[in-house]
């Protein structure tokens, strides 16, 4: 270890279980509006931004312009035959904040047909990268590539009136909500499927389109493609990848630079990259049980036995649901729906029962406050059920899907003219000296 290494390491333990005291003790005291426990811990509950497009109610779940996803799944657009909601639609719905009709569905999926080619450097430059690179990083070195055809960097660079800064954000979001299928199935056919590409088919609807690239042509996986796509798109703006894409874009970079930013905290264990790793521990499970299809009883045990490793239950708990999260609920129905009448799907069964077992355990431990599945729980699984067995993709079918929530928010916040964001910070030697002060005063 260097020896700067090491005298951080002398400064920097003592601190962090100072810092751990401090919020024991302290961490109901009010800094302003706020507790010492808030601004420690990721500044969960503080109201600190405006977002037009969603909301996540505790115990509601996630609504969309007011509208819930039970609701959404019944109310938008269709494709013919289907019954899963097409994802123009939810685009739609949070950026005017009404329900669109059949023809306007229509209008707005020609109208990313035709933004949809991808510029032919995108490709050269992942093909530049090696195969064996993470999707992800893939993914967000394609959007910057794309940078090079922001409307808006361009027309700022020549000078614009502050009042038209929303028309070339909408413009440089149209055509990047438009590209980025091409650019996932790219990647994945590049990574997985030997760079056998498949071009775009226009007569297919954006999702649908996207799983015809990706070489997936089964219509239930097209179903869920657009499900998937759906119910992934937003959670308001607190969330990393939201609040990455805001910040990013207050500072008035452009529609691509902001996103890639909020892509790159996606890729985050504790963010989009959450349901491989509930995929990954079913697998485990799976094979430590013995493959097949275990009991209740062994599940029961597993779980206590991931508890008292030390590690987490993923797919479980949330930083603001307080119950069942509505997105698992949507998968459930669709694997209750499509999947299982046709034949069990061991994964899905165990999900199932996972979730039937799990909440009760983590609830006894006293120190969890939302022992629900969230919508980590049982995205993977349905995917691999349609053969999709590449977990590292994953997170960019998420990243595709919260596309349309952030950059339909990012519109938004260019057209209201919202400021750089800039919030202010403070030492922990500055709250000791509050709580110092306030004692004093007390005395």
């Amino acid at each position: 270890m260097d020896s700067l290494k090491e005298k951080f390491a002398a400064k920097a333990g003592p601190v962090a279980a100072e810092v751990k005291q401090l919020i024991k003790e302290k961490g109901d005291f009010k800094l302003g509006e706020y507790t010492v426990a808030q601004v420690y811990q990721g500044m969960k509950g503080m109201v600190g931004l405006v977002t037009e497009t969603s909301k996540l109610d505790p115990e509601e779940g996630i609504r969309f312009r007011g509208y819930s996803i039970p609701e959404i799944r019944e109310k938008l657009p269709k494709a013919p035959g289907g019954t899963e909601p097409l994802p123009e639609g939810i685009f739609y719905l949070m950026l005017l904040g009404e329900l669109p009709t059949q023809e306007d569905v229509l209008n707005l999926g020609n109208n990313w047909a035709r933004r949809a080619i991808v510029p032919k450097h995108v490709f050269d430059v992942l093909d530049k990268l090696p195969a064996s690179t993470h999707p992800m990083t893939q993914f967000v070195v394609a959007i910057m590539a794309m940078q090079t055809e922001s409307l808006f960097a361009a027309a700022y660079k020549k000078g614009i009136n502050k009042k038209d800064y929303w028309d070339y954000v909408y413009e440089d979001s149209m055509n990047l909500i438009a590209r980025l299928p091409r650019v996932a199935a790219y990647i994945y056919r590049r990574k997985y499927k030997n760079g056998d590409h498949i071009e775009p088919d226009p007569k297919l609807d954006w999702a649908a389109n996207l799983a015809h690239m990706l070489g997936y042509e089964d219509f239930d996986m097209k179903r869920l493609m657009r499900m998937y796509m759906t119910i992934h798109v937003d959670h308001e703006g607190g969330n990393v990848s939201a609040h990455t894409t805001h910040l990013v874009g207050s500072a008035l970079s452009d529609p691509y630079l902001a996103f890639a930013a909020g892509m790159n905290g996606l890729a985050g264990p504790l963010h989009g990259l959450a349901n491989q790793e509930v995929l990954s521990w079913i697998l485990e499970l799976r094979e430590e049980l013995g493959g097949g299809l275990p009991t209740e009883k062994q599940i029961e045990d597993y779980i206590k036995k991931t508890l008292s490793e030390g590690k987490v239950v993923p797919g479980y708990g949330h930083a603001v649901l307080r119950k069942t999260d509505p997105r698992f609920t949507a998968q459930q129905d669709f694997y209750l729906k499509y999947i299982k009448p046709q034949g069990a799907d061991d994964l899905c069964e165990i999900v199932q029962m996972v979730y039937k077992v799990a909440p009760p355990i983590l609830e006894a431990t006293g120190k969890i406050k939302n022992p629900w599945p969230n919508v980590d729980s049982h995205s993977g699984v349905l995917l691999t059920h349609y053969g999709m067995v590449e977990h590292e993709f994953y997170t960019v079918l998420f990243g595709v899907s919260r596309a349309l929530g952030v950059l339909a928010s990012l519109i938004w916040d260019r057209a209201l003219g919202h400021p750089i964001e800039r919030p202010g910070s403070i030492t922990t030697e500055g709250i000791k000296k509050k709580i110092a002060a306030a004692e004093a005063a007390k005395a």
